[in-house]
């Protein structure tokens, strides 16, 4: 059945209430029962109820269910074992200035690029000491952790991102098997927003572009009355210890880094001999007792509860959307200003918008791809130029969309609220999509 412009309302739904509510779960479950209500008329509750457990199902997002909670378990064990609080104290020794601070923390994010959930969490956690002692808003280091977590791991063929893509690539055959990595790598120059965005916030960071909006109102606060703006009730539920050297932070991240890409890019396997080695590693080294590493483990995946429950909402929200037609009536009604000269920019605004009010990033770009691969060889503009463009659009999305889960996770990770992150961030996420529209329009 084709639903038309119906399909658009569940997601103007989530918008509105969202922005009405500054409450984020409620929005997008909301959405997702009106979307089913469209589907299924009364029988809406059968219907969600069977999308559920279909979703939860899903090899994907039982993957991802998985992912986040073990991390949520491994960044437990490296708080309460002091590491990161080592490593923070580190930094304090040396930075002397609020801008210091935030460019560290988005130092520290260039450097953890392996995974978007991983940096999101990791990040946040460790830089929250450093950033606090300058009165900088919790806003704030979640948007500089935000900024640096799939942005960058867009831009690096080992992450989990680049190995997704590269797997669509072959998929749809714009790569020939085996091959998928090698043009993925070719559609990094042409990947202007993840650029963009990332070399936007040392610019913010230095004052070079002004704080506006929220963001400028989050920090004023901060800055006067010492209200950081901290949300700690979805943060780590595991009390930071004060004891622990650097090595308690770098021996067990480098353990995950290692079982995840070797002997190839897993990052389920990698999480799961982390925490295996932290404990064997805490327990010799008497870190902490035995028995409260397994309950700091547990603890750490309890507080990702939140989070979980918010992904499962999600994914359910783009499963009713999916069977709505969504995408595929978006992409219809773009079509007609489709040129040559248009594709790569049209392919990019439209599939940013998707990505932003969907929440749907990497589930976008495989609805998206069969349609802009054969688009680009109908108009024979350059294949690594419109894949960048989608591929930055995903980025987008991820970035800037009020419920995805790189917005959760950091809001997360630096203890703010998830929708104070979005509001304050976003005016410099829509810069960076306007920058890179324009990139789009002087190379094609």
């Amino acid at each position: 059945m084709d639903y038309g412009l119906v399909a658009l309302l569940p997601t103007v739904l989530v918008l509105a209430l969202a922005i009405w509510s500054h409450r984020t779960l409620e929005s997008v479950l909301a959405g997702a029962l009106f979307a089913f209500f469209i589907l299924e008329g009364a029988a809406f509750l059968d219907a969600i109820a069977g999308a559920t457990l279909q979703v939860l199902m899903t090899e994907d997002v039982a993957w991802v269910m998985l992912v986040c909670g073990l991390y949520g378990g491994f960044i437990g064990l490296l708080v309460k074992g002091g590491g990161s609080h080592a490593f923070g104290r580190a930094l304090i020794d040396r930075i002397e200035t609020k801008r210091g601070s935030l460019l560290a923390t988005w130092g520290l994010g260039l450097v953890i690029f392996l995974d978007d959930y991983l940096n999101s969490l990791t990040v946040g956690a460790t830089m929250k000491a450093v950033t606090d002692r300058f009165r900088t808003s919790r806003a704030m280091l979640a948007y500089v952790v935000d900024s640096t977590a799939a942005p960058l791991c867009l831009l690096i063929p080992l992450s989990s991102w680049g190995a997704y893509f590269a797997s669509l690539l072959e998929q749809n055959g714009v790569a020939a098997e085996g091959e998928g990595l090698q043009v993925f790598v070719e559609t990094i120059p042409y990947m202007f927003y993840p650029i963009v965005a990332i070399l936007i916030v040392p610019l913010v960071a230095m004052g070079i572009i002004p704080l506006v909006g929220a963001m400028r109102r989050a920090e004023h606060r901060a800055e006067t009355t010492g209200d950081l703006g901290i949300h700690e009730d979805n943060a780590l539920a595991v009390e930071e210890s004060s004891r622990g050297s650097m090595m308690v932070f770098f021996f067990p991240i480098f353990a995950l880094v290692f079982f995840t890409v070797f002997p190839s890019i897993d990052l389920l396997r990698g999480v799961i001999a982390a925490i295996l080695f932290t404990f064997v590693y805490y327990a010799l080294w008497r870190v902490m007792p035995l028995f409260d590493l397994f309950d700091t483990c547990v603890d750490g995946i309890k507080s990702m509860v939140p989070v979980l429950s918010m992904l499962l909402t999600l994914f359910v929200f783009v499963e009713a959307n999916d069977r709505l037609g969504l995408t595929p009536y978006v992409i219809d009604a773009v079509s007609p200003f489709m040129t040559a000269e248009l594709l790569p920019v049209v392919v990019f605004v439209t599939v940013s918008l998707l990505s932003f009010t969907t929440g749907s990033n990497w589930g976008v770009i495989a609805i998206t791809m069969p349609i802009a691969f054969p688009l680009a060889q109908t108009f024979d503009v350059s294949i690594p130029l419109v894949m960048g463009a989608l591929f930055s659009a995903s980025g987008f999305g991820s970035h800037a969309c009020f419920y995805s889960d790189s917005t959760v996770l950091s809001a997360q990770g630096a203890g703010c609220k998830t929708h104070e992150h979005a509001i304050t961030q976003l005016p410099y996420a829509l810069l960076g999509a306007l920058i890179t529209a324009v990139l789009f329009v002087i190379v094609a």
